[in-house]
């Protein structure tokens, strides 16, 4: 219960700073959504939800977990770079060199007694989680539901073994509910890269830091965010392997095409949600399993989401080869 303050004083801030954002209009003059052949959208949106999530986050974690507060500075320069992306634009490298370095800062500060190697793959695969996010924050609901669930159960991991680390989660937790209140289908919000760059980083070091800490084994954070790894992994993949410019915006992700094969954002994101619910009981299950069961059911769940991605393959297929029939 005692987590519950610093995630509703971090909720009630982050809905307060948007709702005034809304209503003054400034929300249009900070970030706009303009929708083009590739979205899934058809009027602007702005993209503002950063500007809600951060400041609730940075300020509740700096007066209830202290500790964190260095890790949470860290996400306010990703926050403020990635602001300057989505009004000016910046190069890849110079986007990519600010993941790099605030990511490689984390896990020093993180990380207890690992060898350079391990820190190495740590800062490669925490990169990658940064921008998760920002793939992810293409549909109604999905990136702050993302939060939500994903935040929440490493509080409820956290809580009895690291208080501070409790804390700080469900504060992220309870700020994803506050913009989830406006992302919501229909969405008059998104995260922007404001928003989605930061929280990806947090994601990945707060499950590092876990680990390290002992609060979690290594797989936990993979089994709490594995629909948005698997999604956002696979079909990068895919378009690097038909060498596709993997970094221009596609609609080529599993949840793009279920919102258009479905034709409901509403869908998707209850989809998606029950994926987390899943996950994140199994990753809980799993934490107090022998070494042995925990990764027969990392890897099962793994499988399962594989074989719900085949089905989508399969839809896919259909809906695309019906479109095609009713445009001849």
């Amino acid at each position: 219960m005692i987590y519950a303050v610093p995630a509703g004083i971090a909720c009630a801030l982050c809905a307060g700073i948007l709702l005034v954002l809304l209503r003054t209009g400034w929300a249009w003059d900070i970030a706009v959504d303009i929708p083009n052949h590739r979205s899934l959208h058809v009027r602007p949106v702005p993209r503002v939800g950063g500007w809600g999530v951060l400041p609730a986050v940075l300020l509740v974690i700096l007066i209830d977990a202290p500790a964190f507060r260095l890790i949470v500075l860290g996400a306010l320069v990703l926050g403020v770079v990635s602001q300057i992306d989505d009004r000016r634009g910046l190069p890849a490298r110079i986007r990519f060199a600010a993941h790099l370095i605030v990511v490689a800062a984390g896990v020093a500060l993180s990380a207890v007694n690992i060898p350079w190697w391990l820190a190495a793959i740590a800062v490669v695969a925490l990169v990658w989680v940064v921008n998760l996010y920002n793939f992810m924050d293409g549909s109604d609901g999905l990136a702050g539901g993302m939060t939500v669930f994903g935040f929440g159960f490493y509080a409820v991991a956290a809580a009895g073994l690291q208080p501070s680390l409790a804390v700080a989660s469900a504060t992220i937790a309870g700020a994803g509910l506050g913009f989830l209140i406006f992302n919501r289908h229909p969405a008059k919000i998104f995260l922007g890269d404001a928003g989605s760059i930061p929280l990806g980083f947090l994601a990945g070091i707060l499950g590092f830091w876990g680990w390290q800490h002992g609060a979690w084994p290594i797989w936990f954070p993979a089994l709490i965010f594995a629909p948005f790894v698997a999604d956002a992994t696979v079909t990068l993949a895919r378009r690097l392997a038909r060498g596709e410019k993997v970094w221009l915006a596609h609609r080529e992700h599993y949840y793009q095409r279920l919102v258009r094969i479905s034709d409901s954002h509403m869908y998707v994101a209850v989809a998606y949600y029950l994926l987390m619910l899943g996950g994140g009981i199994v990753a809980l299950v799993a934490i107090r399993a022998p070494l042995a069961g925990q990764w027969i059911l990392f890897v099962t769940w793994y499988v399962f989401l594989a074989l719900m991605g085949l089905r989508v393959d399969r839809q896919w297929r259909q809906f695309t080869l019906t479109q095609g029939n009713d445009a001849n």
